[in-house]
Parts: C-alpha cells; sequence; structure tokens
C-alpha cells in the first residue's frame, strides 16, 4: 500500500484523532517522519480506554501500527505506554518480536505524559519547536484508538461509527463503554447504572482539560469519558468561575512565587512560556511589554499551573486562553522563536499522577471501569458534522432517507482538511441542518 491509497483510506472512512481536537489523521501521513509514536499514557487521571484498547487488541494495533510505519517509510515505531500498565506491557510482549521496528518505551506515571510534545521528549530526546508542529522533528504522534480504527478500515472496511467512552466517579457501576456515535451523554452515563449522588454534573473529558456538559449532548469521534460528579466538586466549581472575578483575584493574591512557571511542562522543555510574569503583567494591567501575552500562544492548556501548582487558586490557565483566543480573534500570528535549551531541574518538576489525583478529590474514584466492547443499541443519534479539526463534511443525505450504519451520510468537504462521516446506526433520518444530522432507528 502507497501513501497515498492509505491517506483516501483514512479521509474516506472519517478517521481522525479520537481524542484531543480530533486531527484528521490522513493529514498526519508524512513521508519526513522517520519515527512514528504510538500515544499510551491516559494524558488524563481517570480514563481506562486506551490501555483497556490496546490490552485487548494488542496484536491488530501493533500490526497497523507497523503497517503505517512502511508506508510513510519511518525508520522506527514507538509505543509509549506507561509503566503502570503491567497487563497492557504483557500483551504488547507477547506480540512485539514479530515486528521488527516496533519498541515500547515505558513512561513515568505523571501528568500531562499524554501531551505529545511531553511524550516526544521522553520516547525519542527531541524537542518540539515552540508552536511548531511534530513532522519538523521528524515525528508523528497516533492515539490507540485511532490506529485500532485504521485496522477495522484497513482489514475490515468498517468506517468510524462508534466511540469508546470511560463513564467514572459517581456512577455504580464505572464503565468503558463502546456506543454509537451521536449517542447522548445520558444514554451513556446510564450504562454505568445510577448514579450516586444529588445533582450530578456530566463533566466531560479529563478532569484536567474536560468541560461540564449536558445529558443531551451527543457523543463525537474525539469524547474518551465522562466523569459524573457532585454539583459542589472543586474541579466543576473551577469550571464555573468568572473570568472577570479571577482577574481581581490575581490582582489582590499573586504572590509572583513562580510555582506556576516551576511546573509548567512546556516551560520546563525550553518554550517561551511563563505564566508568573503574564498574571504579574495583565492583573496590573501592565502593556509596556506585550511579551508576556504574545507568549500565551505557547500554552498547552494542560491545567497544571490551576489545577496543582498555585497555593492560592487562581487560574492562570483559564486567563491566558482568553487572551489567547482574543489574540487569533484580532489577527496576531505566533511569532516564529526558538526553544531554550531543556531545564536541569525538569525531572523533579514532574507532577506526579497520585499526588494529583488526592490534590482534585479524585483517589476515590480510582477504580476498574471494565471494557465491554460491544456496540451499545441506541434509537437515535444526534450526529455532528464538525467533529474535527479543519472544514465540516457536507451532507449527502436528506430529511426522510432510509440509511443503514456504516452509509456515509456526509461527504469530506471540497479542497479542505475534512473527513467523510457515516451513519451510526440504521434507520430514518429526521433531520438535516447545518450542524447535525438526526437519524432515528
Amino acid at each position: 500500500m502507497d501513501i497515498n491509497e492509505l491517506k483516501k483510506i483514512m479521509q474516506d472512512n472519517g478517521i481522525v484523532g479520537a481524542g484531543g481536537a480530533g486531527f484528521p489523521t490522513y493529514a498526519k501521513l508524512d513521508e519526513r517522519a522517520n519515527t512514528i509514536l504510538l500515544n499510551c499514557a491516559e494524558c488524563e487521571p481517570l480514563l481506562k480506554l486506551h490501555r483497556q484498547l490496546l490490552e485487548k487488541h494488542a496484536y491488530e494495533i501493533m500490526k497497523t501500527f507497523s503497517m503505517i510505519a512502511d508506508v510513510v517509510g519511518a525508520n522506527e515505531a514507538i509505543i509509549g505506554v506507561k509503566e503502570s500498565y503491567v497487563d497492557t506491557i504483557k500483551a504488547l510482549n507477547t506480540y512485539v518480536d514479530e515486528f521488527p521496528k516496533v519498541r515500547i518505551h515505558q513512561l513515568p506515571e505523571v501528568y500531562p505524559m499524554g501531551d505529545e510534545v511531553v511524550l516526544i521528549y521522553e520516547a525519542t530526546g527531541r524537542v518540539v519547536r515552540p508552536g511548531g508542529l511534530p513532522i519538523e522533528q521528524g515525528v508523528a504522534v497516533f492515539n490507540v484508538e485511532t490506529v485500532y480504527n485504521v485496522y477495522r478500515a484497513v482489514e475490515k472496511q468498517e468506517p468510524v461509527t462508534d466511540k469508546l467512552v470511560s463513564v467514572v466517579a459517581e456512577v455504580a457501576n464505572p464503565v468503558t463503554v463502546r456506543v454509537p456515535i451521536g449517542t447522548s451523554i445520558g444514554e451513556v452515563v446510564a450504562m454505568a447504572g445510577v448514579a450516586t449522588c444529588k445533582d450530578p454534573v456530566y463533566f466531560v473529558g479529563g478532569p484536567m482539560m474536560g468541560f461540564i456538559g449536558s445529558a443531551d449532548m451527543p457523543v463525537t469521534k474525539t469524547t474518551n469519558a465522562v466523569l459524573v460528579l457532585p454539583n459542589d466538586h472543586i474541579i466543576v466549581n473551577k469550571k464555573r468561575r468568572k473570568p472577570s472575578i479571577d482577574m481581581k483575584r490575581a490582582a489582590s493574591i499573586c504572590c509572583q512565587c513562580h510555582m506556576c512557571t516551576d511546573l509548567c511542562p512546556r516551560f520546563n522543555l525550553g518554550h517561551p512560556i511563563q505564566p508568573h510574569m503574564f498574571m504579574r503583567a495583565t492583573s496590573n494591567k501592565d502593556f509596556q511589554d506585550t511579551t508576556p501575552y504574545v507568549n500565551t500562544f505557547f500554552c498547552c492548556s494542560c491545567g497544571v499551573c490551576e489545577m496543582y501548582s498555585c497555593p492560592q487558586t487562581l487560574a492562570p490557565r483559564s486567563l491566558m486562553a482568553d487572551f489567547k483566543l482574543g489574540l487569533r480573534q484580532n489577527g496576531v500570528k505566533v511569532p516564529q522563536v526558538t526553544a531554550r535549551s531543556v531545564e536541569e531541574a525538569r525531572e523533579y518538576r514532574k507532577v506526579p499522577e497520585e499526588r494529583l489525583m488526592a490534590r482534585l478529590g479524585l483517589t476515590k474514584y480510582d477504580r476498574p471501569a471494565p471494557l465491554d466492547d460491544q456496540v451499545a443499541a441506541v434509537k437515535k443519534v444526534t450526529v455532528k458534522l464538525s467533529q474535527h479539526i479543519g472544514a465540516p463534511a457536507q451532507p449527502v443525505v436528506s430529511k426522510g432517507d432510509v440509511v443503514t450504519a456504516g452509509q456515509m451520510i456526509a461527504k469530506p468537504a471540497d479542497k479542505a482538511l475534512s473527513v467523510a462521516i457515516h451513519a451510526s446506526i440504521s434507520g430514518k433520518v429526521a433531520d438535516v441542518n447545518g450542524q447535525t444530522i438526526v437519524i432515528v432507528a
């Protein structure tokens, strides 16, 4: 198989990064990649699905990962997996000798190990340029579930129609389920039994970078987890804070202790992001030097500064995100800079995940969430046309049409970064609009 053939398979079958921003995977295939990385670091606490999927389908995923390496001409295919995932590593070691290019790199149990810039440094020693792409260092990074979806597309001609989601925290039976894309979050949560707290909040994604969702919100190709949390949980309260209040709190109590910068993963890799300098400038309305503001472009929004480092519980990450958005909306471009050398103290500034969970009140929720790999049956799905970075897919069905699961219902946008969307259940199209396609079984 050549690279263009594999790209077409990926685009036509709707394969995107199964987490994060959902970058279309076909665009990552690049012959400049001499190394490819499989990310099995479960970037966020409490997430289970990647280690579970890799353990259960180790051979299929390794075979496909090795095939991708051959297609792009990579010399090495590295599986980055946390050393605590003992069962997953055991499954990988069963087959690793069959794939000469593949090696297993065990990672420490720290956050945010799943950040691709951090992962690349840990596994290869290469530093990605601030604001740059991994391919500039000859590296391409793939998500575990993404590679499994490539396997299904290549070997079984199956497009992406379902998603693994871990449902954890305040539920009777934590579980990782496979659901049709477009299933409501409320239905997914119900698969884990009753909520074990009053007025539960559905926190979609991981506790560090997720957001407060709703029961009627649909699952997309990037939905990895739902945390069911009490209404007054610390994580929920942090997400509900107002920027105007955060700014006033920063002006009154930021003591410039430097901890937000000292523990920043990107700062420690030499990137020019210094949250404490931003907090000093913005809280004092000091615009004589715009560098602290422009450097917000290099924040990865991991949340270490806000959720772990700050002894005053301030919100550097949220405020920097607001400024970064404002800069983009006003046409400011990311500056071209080079990284400093990696901080000598970096090894001693890593955030242990166990300590992070304790600080966030999550330790009691760190329970098994067994994988149920059978696709759940649902009666209605709301499939978004934009589930990925790039242009939304274009509908090719109309209201009243009868569709079957796996049928293309939206094609990739012409001459743009885009992928196809497929029916996740069989049924009748109940609605088509500019954002979604609704199918009723």
